[in-house]
Formats: C-alpha cells, structure tokens, sequence
C-alpha cells in the first residue's frame, strides 16, 4: 500500500502553491522566578477556556492560544530545555523570544543568558516587565538596566518592543500577545503545505499505556495517521495524532503542536523528523543512539570522591536539561571550592539516569552503591516504595529543575570531608629561653598580637621565615596556670616541639577546626 503522503504534489518547485501563513511559535525565558510560568500560566487561563478544554491535564511541551482571530504557538518545557536542546542541534523552530523580567528585580544573571540565546537564535524578541502590579516595581530603571546589556526598548529610543504585564493580574497579557502578532506579521511566517511534512520533537516521554509519545511541531507539509516518519534516533509509523488538549485530530499543519503515537523508540528533544515513503527509508535516516537511558555518565571523570546519584524523569527534555545543570553545578561548586578542597576533588556522577517512575532495580542499584535516587515529576511504583522504606535509602523527588540543582549542590557540600582549618589566633615575641630538654623548652615571651590559648599550635618565625611549628603544652601567666594570654602581657610557655625557639622568635599562636 502506498504511503499517503505520495498523493501530495511533494514536487520541489511547486510554484509555492501550497504556500500558507502559519501562527508564530514562541519561546519565552527569562531569570528564574522572574514569572515565565506565571504568565504562560496566566495566558492560559486567559485564551483556553474551560468548556474547549475541560482543564490541560498534561504537560506536552507546547500549546495553543487565539488572539484578535489568529493563533499563537507557546513551547512550554521546564527549564526551556527543548528550546536548549533546539539550539545544540542547529533546529530553529521558535519564531518570536519572549523576555520575562521582573519590574521589582531588574537584570538578573539568567536574564543576561536568555539574552545570549536569543541572540544566538537570531530571532526577534519583546521584553515583558512582569510584577508590575507590585509597589516597588520600577519598569524605566528595568529599562535602563537592560540598555546596558545592548537591549535597547522602543521607548527608550531603540527597537525591540516591550510591554508592562502582570500574570497575577493579568494585566497588559493582552497587548503582549498583540505585539507577537505583530512581530509574527513582519516576518512573513509561512509553510508549505503540499511539502512532506518536517519539523521539531519539542518533547517525548514514554507512556506505560500508549508506548512511545512525542509531540511535535510543524515547520511545513501535512501530518496525518499513517505517514511514516524518522528522527535522527528514532522512526515508526504515525498510529494516533491529538492536539494539545489531548483530543483526536486527522492531521497536523506548519507550527501546530500535536502529540503523536507510533514511534518504535523515544527520539531526542530538539531533534528535526521527516516523512518517508517506507519504513525502510526511514530506517536508514536513524544515525544516533536513542538518549532516553544512560548509565555511569560522570561529570566530573577527574574526581576522587564521587557523589553517585540514580536520576528518573519525566520526559527526555528533562534528561537532557538536567545533565546539563548538574554539569554547571559541579563545576561552579569546584570553582567556589577550590582553595578549601586543596587537592581533593568532589564530583557528580550518574550511574543510571532514566525516562519512567522509580522502581526496583533503581532501588537496589542504590543499595549496592550508595546512590542518591533523584526524581523529577515521577512516580515511585509500590515494589520499591517498599524496599526504600525497609533500606532506608534516600530518595528525593522535584517538580523543578531549579529545586532539583539546588538540592544536589547541598548534597555536594555534604560530600566534601570536614578538614582541619587553621584559626590564628595572636602572636608572641619570644624574650628568653629558660629551659631546653630534647623535645620540649621553656620560654619567656609578650603577646604583641591577639591572644595566646592553652594547647593552641605555634608556628616559629625566625627572620619572617617560617622554620617549624610545636604545641604549647603549659600557658602561665605571673607564674600561674591560665586558659589564654593578651595583647601585651608577658607570659611562660612549655613549649613541644622538633624545631628549637630562640630569643628574638616570633611565634604564631594558631587552634585547628573543622571545616
């Protein structure tokens, strides 16, 4: 039976017939709690009413809103890490960048590095100054700060857009969305419909009950149930097509988020898919090995002391977006760390990272390594529920990414051994040696510096060359037993040590703690 994609007109040059406008998909980032949630949230709530949708009951990466008549597209992922992913694999999808910042907060480093990339997306952008319902919101400072990171707003004399919004309120939602048309208009977005169908895994995860799901998004062409398609790690045959509210459609057109069943594997986020004429061809197209499951991915291969960490998640994206921020983690911890550390290393590493709940095998390999078992937005099933509560092993659960790093830096912090820290505590001038016995003297000095503790630690000067270090053993003070010694009081010192003190040393005075 032929493929139905072969009744199309696929010829090349086309004439641009099957040319069409097609709505802007859009890609909002910003600083974290900045509100990039609480707007996409707000919108909702705003342009899906209850009676189309009964509620969004899913989290499928992307959805639909109407505005003036015409569609917006949102890619809505946690973290943005399909956005992330799209970008790493030279896939643009994303026609129009949305810059959350917060009036009461200003520029943000996460704001400077959603800056980045949209810029390195080339593609246009509006700043939306959120939180402007709050008293100490200042939206011309916020301006002001951005000039200084080149982006210059229209009404401060430069040419990207940007709107006053409040997701609590949801004021200035509206004009926002009014302003991506705009923008949408001016690009002249456009796809091609008599084309094969191609575009972009914006998310995919595997279903316990439907197999492997993915939802895509159109860059040109048709979509229907039985269209053969592939990915660079994935292909199958289309079984099942519904929209972002989960209903059942016949096709899918240029930037219109759907969900689709009938991959024989999970393919990567931010991965391009073309239709086939056969699975055969389709076969062929599949060059790299499926992401969905590693195991002992360290990132950290230097590192001595390892923090071993078993990390089940929701969607690949997350898989993805996570091994990327624990890699920022770790190095950024070590950077931090690095004096105190001296020459021991603490580091991350993966021993299996997964899609799909948390289950037993998990649990043991936890067990027999010591991991930590991190979740994020999963399920544990009631076979290990009860091996980790009879093994008591740790096992953490997040809803955000940003919770999620947070948590393993702690843990990070817990895995570096306590060292012994030097705490200097004064200094003494050495007047007179009484007494030398081997190992052990007893000398007469002033505090010139601080103070001088009983069975603190000395370290010996001699001509500001640093020649050895003892221990006092017997603090006195007017030929009496003290806990500690002043600035500018004399005192005697039964001294323990290899290296012999001299008249006209100086000693440092020093106790060790725990770090």
């Amino acid at each position: 039976m032929k493929n139905k994609t072969e009744n199309l007109n696929l010829d090349e040059d086309n004439g641009n017939k099957g040319k069409q406008g097609r709505p802007p998909v859009v890609v909002v980032l910003g600083h974290v709690d900045h509100g990039k949630s609480s707007i996409l949230e707000a919108i909702k709530d705003l342009k899906i009413t209850a009676k189309e949708s009964g509620g969004i009951t899913q989290h499928i990466g992307a959805y639909e809103v109407e505005h003036q008549g015409k569609k917006i597209t949102f890619i809505d992922t946690p973290g943005h890490e399909a956005f992330s992913a799209m970008r790493s694999r030279g896939a643009k999808i994303a026609d129009v960048a949305v810059l959350v910042v917060a009036g009461d907060e200003g520029v943000k480093p996460q704001t400077k590095e959603a800056i980045s990339h949209i810029r390195e997306a080339s593609i246009p952008m509006v700043v939306a100054i959120n939180k402007i319902d709050k008293p100490e919101a200042d939206p011309e400072k916020t301006k002001r700060e951005l000039a200084k990171e080149s982006v210059l707003v229209e009404s401060i004399g430069g040419d990207i857009p940007s709107v006053n919004v409040s997701a609590r309120t949801k004021e200035g939602l509206s004009d926002l969305l009014e302003v991506i048309l705009l923008l949408a208009e001016m690009e002249g977005l456009a796809g091609d419909v008599l084309r094969p169908a191609k575009g972009v895994v914006v998310e995919s995860h595997l279903d316990s009950n439907r197999g492997p799901t993915a939802t895509l998004i159109l860059k040109e062409g048709k979509l229907k149930e039985g269209d053969i398609l592939a990915t660079a790690s994935a292909f199958g045959r289309v079984k099942a097509i519904e929209d972002f509210q989960g209903k059942p459609v016949s096709g899918a057109l240029p930037s219109m988020p759907v969900i689709v069943i009938g991959f024989e594997d999970i393919p990567n986020v931010g991965e391009e898919f073309s239709v086939f004429n056969s699975i055969e061809e389709a076969k062929k197209s599949v060059k790299e090995k499926k992401q969905g499951f590693f195991e002992n991915l360290e990132l950290a291969p230097e590192a001595k002391n390892n923090l071993n960490l078993i990390l089940r998640v929701d969607v690949i994206g997350s898989l993805e977006a996570i091994q990327g921020i624990l890699r920022k983690v770790n190095k950024e911890f070590l950077e931090e760390h690095k004096e105190s550390l001296g020459e021991e290393t603490v580091g991350l590493k993966i021993i299996r990272g997964g899609v799909g709940e948390i289950g037993e095998a998990d649990v043991r390999l936890a067990m027999a390594t010591g991991a930590k078992i991190i979740g994020f937005r999963v399920k544990t099933n009631q076979i290990a529920k009860n091996l980790i509560q009879r093994e008591k092993i740790t096992v953490i659960n997040f809803e955000t990414i940003y919770d999620l790093a947070k948590a393993v830096r702690n843990l990070l912090e817990k895995q570096v051994r306590p060292r012994d820290v030097k705490v200097y505590l004064g200094k003494i001038r050495v007047l007179a040696v009484f007494l030398t016995d081997k190992d052990r003297q007893i000398i007469g000095g002033r505090v010139v510096d601080g103070e001088v503790k009983q069975s603190s630690f000395l370290e010996i000067y001699r001509d500001e060359e640093k020649v050895g270090e003892g221990k006092i053993i017997e603090l006195q003070k007017n030929k009496k037993k003290v806990g500690q010694v002043e600035k500018g009081s004399e005192c005697g010192i039964l001294y323990k040590g290899e290296v012999k003190i001299e008249k006209g040393d100086i000693l440092q005075s020093y106790v060790k703690e725990r770090s």
